[in-house]
């Protein structure tokens, strides 16, 4: 807002004076926010920092002490310079003394070799002055003009730092109280240096008020959320003092960012969106920034034991859609995402499909993996269970790797045992991929249509007399494989007496033209059963049409 040393200077009517820096050159960048002209020797206690002090120095003190005095006093308060006209004091060059202590405080001593008016000084210097901050009001003016539009039209986390970056020029990071990385944009310098090791460099920034300048570390930080409920900190990377308009586009920025949270509540959550993002992209081709912006995350990728995990609401009770529903799984995300910092597991949680929720766990090489996958897995059935859907869950957990070309392996097994599993017996915090066997071998040949085919021919006739009559021999022949043949546990399942049950089975003979004494016509009829059941779940698979009878 203020004009520097340099530009006063190089106004004309100080030019007319012939100035010349005779000490404190390094200086010249300071900014002048006032111009005083002073004659007397103790002048610094009705200073306020910022000022360009004019003297002819008529009254200033004789002995070099007092001059080094003098100056020491000026730099103390925060003088902007010291101009000292050489006409009735001192006509060729000011004492050494002077110099010295200027140069020795860093404070720029200007000599006018000529006569100067100092009334024509003072005014054209706050004619800057004013003009500067007039500028200084007009942009701030534009600043509320853009971020209140970005506020009304619901403008994202992403297109909120892309303007702050391109208004101020400079890399914005938008940060949790906890110091991880939420979003960011890096103005055009490279992202990786920008992130490098963010968690420490961010706890070490500590400001006292709501938004402040830390001038050590070079950043504006200002608070993001309402008063009282705070959840973030925007930080603009200033390696210089900070202009009032860039103040102004890190409030109106954080006010924007803070709104928008408060209307999306019922959205996915900004860090969720951040980790789905890094998720999906490790799916993918991952780019070579990757790693940095994990880390920043507090979730390092290099030399750590990667583990895929995919966590699926678990009951055949509810309808696919149901389970499906982005509602659900966002719940199921937020909560395993608890659960991960409750265990203390540095993780990338995030919905990236329609069916589950995908982490990836970090731990160090010598972390006992299995103690961690318990503790983990017993945290997000708990959590899951106390959602507001109270949905039991599926966790399954993908081969673990340490580069990261292999995470996408390791992710998509996971996938592939969440959804083999969710039918499983038994009541396992987790599941791999030993332990789905028949049902994990059939959830990855789910989309082959020769399989589709062949489950279709299998239970063709059986699934057409249910639909036709309103019967339940589907599920009767199911309860009959699930207890290995046996049709006493069969029947206690089916909630039917034995006579009943076998009467039933004898019917699904018919319908079949087959015999349930028969191993292989059994084995059959249940590897048909499994596929049907994985169609049922996802209506995106293959399906031929149902036979008739």
């Amino acid at each position: 807002m203020y004009p520097t040393v340099a530009e006063a200077l190089a106004l004309p009517v100080v030019r007319r004076g012939e100035p010349a820096v005779v000490a404190g050159a390094g200086g010249m960048g300071r900014r002048v926010r006032w111009v005083h002209v002073a004659e007397v020797a103790d002048i610094a206690h009705l200073l306020r920092g910022g000022e360009l002090v004019l003297t002819t120095g008529i009254a200033l003190p004789d002995d070099p002490d007092g001059l080094r005095r003098y100056v020491a006093d000026l730099a103390s308060v925060g003088a902007s310079g010291l101009v000292v006209e050489l006409v009735r004091r001192w006509s060729d060059e000011v004492p050494g003394a002077l110099v010295a202590a200027a140069e020795q405080h860093g404070l720029p001593l200007v000599t006018l070799a000529r006569e100067t008016r100092f009334v024509s000084v003072t005014e054209a210097v706050v004619s800057l002055i004013v003009d500067a901050q007039l500028a200084e009001l007009r942009a701030a003016e534009q600043v509320h003009e853009t971020f209140t539009a970005l506020t009304v039209a619901g403008a994202e986390p992403a297109e909120v730092l892309r303007e702050v970056a391109r208004t101020a020029g400079l890399p914005v990071v938008l940060e949790t109280l906890g110091h991880e990385v939420l979003a960011y944009d890096a103005a055009g310098q490279d992202p990786t240096s920008v992130l490098a090791d963010w968690g420490q460099r961010s706890r070490a920034v500590a400001v006292p008020e709501r938004t402040a300048y830390h001038e050590q570390a070079g950043w504006l930080v200002t608070v993001v959320g309402a008063r009282g409920a705070d959840w973030g900190r925007l930080v603009l990377l200033s390696p210089e003092p900070p202009p009032h308009r860039h103040v102004v586009v890190a409030e109106r920025a954080a006010s924007a960012l803070a709104v928008h949270r408060l209307v999306a509540r019922d959205r996915e959550s900004l860090e969720r969106q951040t980790h789905r993002t890094l998720l999906t992209q490790l799916l993918g081709q991952p780019p070579h920034d990757l790693p940095t912006r994990a880390a920043a995350l507090g979730v390092p990728l290099d030399r750590r034991q990667l583990v895929g995990v995919a966590i699926r609401p678990g009951t055949a009770s509810v309808p696919a859609q149901a389970l499906a529903s982005q509602e659900v799984l966002r719940d199921l995300a937020e909560a395993t995402a608890l659960a991960a910092r409750r265990v203390t597991v540095p993780a990338l949680v995030g919905v990236v499909d329609d069916t589950s929720v995908r982490a990836l766990l970090s731990l160090p090489p010598q972390a006992g993996l299995d103690g961690v996958l318990r503790r983990l897995a017993r945290e997000v059935h708990r959590r899951a269970a106390a959602t507001q859907h109270a949905l039991p869950v599926v966790v399954a957990v993908g081969t673990t790797v340490t580069a990261l070309p292999d995470v996408r392996r390791s992710l998509g097994e996971a996938a592939h045992v969440a959804g083999a599993a969710l039918r499983s017996s038994g009541t396992r915090l987790y599941h791999r991929l030993d332990d789905v066997r028949l049902r994990g071998l059939l959830h990855l040949l789910r989309e082959d249509e020769r399989v589709v085919a062949f489950a279709d021919r299998e239970l063709g006739p059986l699934l057409a007399r249910d639909a036709n009559q309103g019967t339940r021999l589907v599920e009767l022949l199911r309860c009959f494989c699930e207890h290995g043949g046996n049709k006493s546990a069969a029947a206690a399942a089916a909630h039917l007496s034995r006579t009943a049950y076998y009467q039933q089975l004898s019917r699904i003979e018919q319908v079949l033209g087959v015999s349930l004494e028969d191993p292989e016509s059994v084995l059959s009829l249940y590897v048909a059963l499994l596929v049907h059941e994985m169609g049922e779940r996802d209506p995106q698979l293959p399906r031929p049409p149902t036979s008739a009878t």
